[in-house]
């Protein structure tokens, strides 16, 4: 029988309901600049997952504070960031989706303002701080940028222990899936790309030398998960940089099967994000499953991948499932639209018995 959108998915011993994935998207929205979840991330978070969502991803959320884009995004930095998340993730659970976490570093394009408020770089005495990457090479925004500073080999052990505490704390508070955030120009994906990392160590240069760290993330991050619990890993499949040497499909390929053989059970492909003069060939619906399939198609290993960017409509969803080009269908602004998009695709779709429309709401359907 060919799997469909509404179709369960067995990773480890994680049974997800269906395909549709709430892609992790920033809200911006802490209180009082300290990383601790509110009560709009649980509202946010969990009426997603009463919408009908398979697995309910978090936005980036920090593994130290100084990988924080904005002073408002999340942080699972401390036991009371895992306290303040833990009333997110048992939500979820209620509600029948799987609760993951996105766990991030912004790397050099931490330390800026939100996007409502002009995603400036931000100073130290602004309320900014110093930011991190592979080499001393600040994010080229159009003004002064805060102070980029190398990482040297005690930095990068840190931020690998950083990931695997995270991990840990994101375990306690309940996410049965943790993403490794390791796309759109932040941190891991700094370490990635040639554009970014100048480096002549164990962490720069070769292929394997940049990839080393995410790997040893992901090694980290599947030690603290268990065996029973999926780790997923977001990419950027291409730079969109073509003009000088970068990251591309090809080594995606490559690295996906690395990543299988680290501990990661599903890449969630995306693009992207190292460098304002990107160049993207063309967007529209599904212009990033192209890269999705190709990594699902030719990996030797049997890594699952989850395909992101504009996918917007019930049919469109359900075709990339039944069609065999990605195992699930990432979804990011049409969730913001409409927190019930599965719900609602189900009865265009004539699937109303694939989902349990909440008591509550069945007269509105």
């Amino acid at each position: 029988m060919t799997d469909d959108v509404f179709s369960s998915l067995e990773i480890r011993e994680t049974t997800i309901r269906n395909r549709f994935t709430l892609s992790p998207m920033c809200q911006y929205s802490v209180e009082e600049r300290n990383g601790l979840a509110t009560d709009w991330h649980r509202v946010h978070l969990g009426s997603r997952a009463v919408g009908g969502a398979g697995v309910v991803l978090t936005e980036a959320t920090a593994v130290e504070e100084r990988g924080r884009i904005t002073p408002e995004d999340l942080g699972i930095w401390s036991d009371a960031h895992r306290d303040a998340l833990a009333p997110v993730a048992e939500f979820v659970r209620s509600q029948g989706a799987t609760p993951g976490i996105q766990l991030a570093h912004a790397g050099r394009k931490a330390s800026k303002t939100r996007p409502w408020d002009g995603s400036e770089p931000l100073q130290p005495d602004d309320g900014g701080w110093e930011t991190v990457a592979p080499s001393a090479v600040p994010y080229p925004y159009d003004d002064d940028p805060p102070v980029t500073t190398r990482l040297d080999a005690a930095g990068i052990a840190d931020v690998v222990d950083s990931f695997r505490a995270g991990a840990r704390r994101a375990r306690e508070a309940g996410f049965e899936i943790a993403e490794i955030h390791a796309a759109h120009g932040y941190l891991l994906h700094e370490f990635l790309s040639p554009i970014t990392n100048h480096r002549d160590d164990e962490y720069g240069g070769s292929f394997r030398n940049r990839t080393r760290i995410l790997r040893e993330i992901t090694e980290a991050v599947r030690d603290e998960m268990g065996d029973s619990r999926p780790v997923f890993v977001r990419i950027s499949a291409t730079d969109w940089v073509d003009d000088r040497d970068s990251w591309d499909i090809e080594q995606s390929v490559r690295l996906a099967d690395d990543l299988s053989d680290a501990g990661a059970d599903l890449v969630d492909v995306s693009s992207g994000g190292i460098h304002p003069e990107q160049t993207v060939d063309w967007v529209g619906p599904n212009y990033q499953l192209r890269f999705a399939e190709r990594i699902r198609n030719e990996c030797d290993t049997d890594v699952l991948v989850g395909t992101v960017g504009g996918i917007t409509a019930a049919e469109q969803a359900d075709a990339i499932i039944r069609n065999d080009r990605a195992d699930l269908a990432v979804v990011g602004r049409r969730f913001l639209n409409d927190p019930h998009f599965p719900l609602h695709a189900a009865v265009e779709l004539g699937r109303e018995d694939a989902v349990d429309i909440p008591v509550q709401y069945r007269r509105g359907f």
